[in-house]
């Protein structure tokens, strides 16, 4: 059974440029949690870690093996490690937080949680802001609450896993001539659809790589050329992102597949780690 791990591939409003498997792909296996949740839904990471346990444990029950694919990293670590029970933020204090100026939410968070500060970026404002209302509301810092995780199933299950990091100049060419086969495929009719919905501005789903720009270029605001450049460049920025997390966040007892070619086939990827 394939249990989908990506946080975008939830939604059924985006198949083509989530990449999700096609019809054809789902007829040969099992598969859980695709496109199983509509875009006017947010999905969290504690949900779909509820979800991904219900799947993992219909597939013991059927005797089949759950095999869970995909890259946010969040979601497979709350499902193994558990979620921090971080209370809900006074909204008083989270309304005050939320209209300082950046540079002066920093200050506060670096006389409030001076480890935060250290740990942020100096422009990331949600998470500066997120760490500021909880120092706040709750008299603890963030990685105090997020150091007590409860829930999580890696101590249940046998994990087997493995990480697979193809040569950066082939997946960056494969990146380009998948967002140019996406256009071709029906992506752009999906962004419009979504952005005719008229979804709240912070839905989830609107964050998915190319929603944007493709949503730009059926409303006459971009040409195909910059739609496609846009979508290409917003791939290759979030592979960066997840060949770096993937390559040194999760345990050591994690293979990493160096120079991962596509041709492999399941059965040689399991038996580097069997």
């Amino acid at each position: 059974m394939v249990v989908n791990a990506d946080s975008m591939q939830v939604y059924r409003d985006l198949r083509v440029l989530t990449a999700r498997p096609d019809a054809a792909e789902e007829s040969r296996a099992a598969h859980r949690l695709f496109g199983y949740l509509d875009g006017a839904e947010a999905c969290s990471a504690a949900r779909w870690a509820a979800d991904a346990k219900a799947a993992i444990a219909e597939a013991h029950a059927a005797e089949r093996l759950p095999i869970l694919v995909g890259g946010t990293g969040l979601y497979l670590r709350t499902l193994l490690d558990g979620i921090a029970p971080v209370p809900d933020a006074d909204p008083a204090i989270r309304a005050e937080v939320r209209a300082m100026p950046l540079p002066e939410a920093r200050r506060r968070l670096e006389a409030a949680d001076p480890a935060a500060a250290a740990r942020l970026h100096p422009n990331d404002a949600a998470r500066t802001m997120r760490a500021l209302e909880v120092v706040l509301s709750s008299g603890r810092p963030l990685a105090d609450w997020q150091a007590d995780r409860r829930g999580g199933i890696g101590d249940e299950v046998d994990v087997r896993a493995a990480v697979l990091l193809p040569d950066r100049e082939r997946l960056r060419a494969r990146i380009d001539a998948r967002s140019a086969a996406m256009l071709e495929s029906g992506a752009v009719e999906e962004a419009a659809a979504l952005a005719a919905r008229d979804l709240p501005h912070d839905a989830p789903v609107l964050r998915a790589i190319g929603v944007r720009p493709l949503a730009d270029l059926a409303a006459g605001r971009l040409d195909g050329a910059a739609a496609l450049q846009a979508l290409a460049a917003e791939t290759r920025q979030y592979a960066k992102r997840q060949y770096t997390w993937f390559r040194h966040q999760p345990p050591p007892a994690w293979h990493r597949v160096e120079d991962y070619d596509d041709r492999m086939i399941p059965e040689e990827i399991f038996l580097l780690f069997a």
